[in-house]
């Protein structure tokens, strides 16, 4: 049984230039992923206990980070124009790392929110929830 130490964690998103920046570096917290999945109702009258039926995917992925404007790869150069695109970006999450074989969670998404917290005696931080557009893929990196 294998263990892994967050710190080598990593989570890529394609800015509004189509480039994959990894901004691993300034998160603190990684959820939702690979996330829920409806189930449906297909209880009948005459059955003795609930049914579900496996439907579609409903993902949210949220980020906890600490707020930088860094070039390139700072979390409100990246996330902020992000929040405004219309045009789902590409991303993936290995939680174990990016070496070849690696597990890698991927798909596509949209910002659906980018907030900027500040507060007495802290390090300003940031929240973002990430809509994934269609399904989570499970794979592993190459």
């Amino acid at each position: 049984m294998a263990f892994y130490d967050s710190s080598i964690s990593v989570f890529q998103v394609t800015d509004t230039g189509a480039v994959l920046r990894d901004i691993s570096a300034y998160i603190t917290q990684i959820g939702g992923v690979p996330g829920v999945r409806e189930l449906t109702d297909v209880t009948s009258l005459v059955d003795t206990g609930k049914k579900w039926n496996p439907s579609i995917e409903d993902v949210t992925i949220t980020l906890e980070l600490l707020w930088s404007e860094d070039a390139s790869v700072g979390p409100d150069t990246v996330l902020g124009p992000l929040r405004t695109d219309t045009t789902a970006r590409a991303w993936d999450y290995g939680p174990e790392g990016k070496v070849t074989g690696d597990i890698k969670y991927s798909g596509t998404c949209f910002v659906r929110s980018y907030e900027v917290v500040s507060r007495v005696g802290s390090h300003v931080v940031a929240r973002a929830e990430l809509k994934v557009n269609g399904v989570v893929t499970r794979g592993t990196y190459a």
